[in-house]
Parts: C-alpha cells; sequence; structure tokens
C-alpha cells in the first residue's frame, strides 16, 4: 500500500506561482509513475503531468506544458508539481496519484491506483 498527501494549494493571483508537493509513504518501492491531476468544479478529473519514478522521464499535457514542472526529490518519495503563470482556469482540486503496474498510458487516470486528497489551487484577484 502507497499513502500520498499533497500540500501547498491556496489562493494565488493571476500571473502567480504555486509548489505544490506530495509526500509518499508506505510501499513506495513499487511505485512506477506518480502524476498530477486536476478536477475543476463539473468538469473531468484530467491529467496535467507525469514522470516516471526510475528513469526520471516527464510527461505533459497541453494544460501542463510550458507552465508546469514537475519532478521529484533524491529519495523518490516527494513529488513537486511547479506552476507559473498561473490563469483562473487552472482553479481546480489538484490531485497526486501513483502507479504501481508498469502498463497503461501515462496520463490516464486509469493507470494510477493510489491517490492523495487533493489540494485546492485558486487563482483569482
Amino acid at each position: 500500500e502507497v499513502q500520498l498527501v499533497e500540500s501547498g494549494g491556496g489562493l494565488v493571483q493571476p500571473g502567480g506561482s504555486l509548489r505544490l508537493s506530495c509526500a509518499a509513504s508506505g510501499d513506495t518501492s513499487s511505485i512506477y509513475y506518480m502524476a498530477w491531476f486536476r478536477q475543476a468544479p463539473g468538469k473531468e478529473r484530467e491529467a496535467v503531468a507525469s514522470i516516471g519514478t526510475r528513469a526520471g522521464s516527464t510527461y505533459y499535457t497541453d494544460s501542463g506544458k510550458g507552465r508546469f514542472t514537475v519532478s521529484q526529490d533524491n529519495t523518490k518519495s516527494t513529488l513537486y508539481l511547479i506552476m507559473n503563470s498561473l490563469k483562473p482556469e487552472d482553479t481546480a482540486m489538484y490531485y497526486c496519484a501513483a502507479a504501481s503496474r508498469f502498463s497503461g498510458y501515462v496520463l490516464a487516470p486509469s493507470k494510477y491506483n493510489y491517490w492523495g486528497q487533493g489540494t485546492q489551487v485558486t487563482v483569482s484577484s
């Protein structure tokens, strides 16, 4: 089992930045990929970015490409998402996810079998 706890969300003005963190505990050696997803009210959950924990390869959707950076710490037990040039449309609950299976599309929610509780990001003036 893997437990995930997100932190770092909050209220930020348009154009501002935030860094989200996700602390993983438990059987972290079983994790192949970690990812950030977000869900705005009334919308489906969408991927933002993913990282392969072994090689460090990163993957982004159009939502995250160019403004967001996903990374992990040296112990590979903490996932980060640095978000720059935030826009009101980035407002959502952001979720950390981990996959203990190697197969499957890295940006699909179905690949991930562990999820955090989420951290709220609100971009507003």
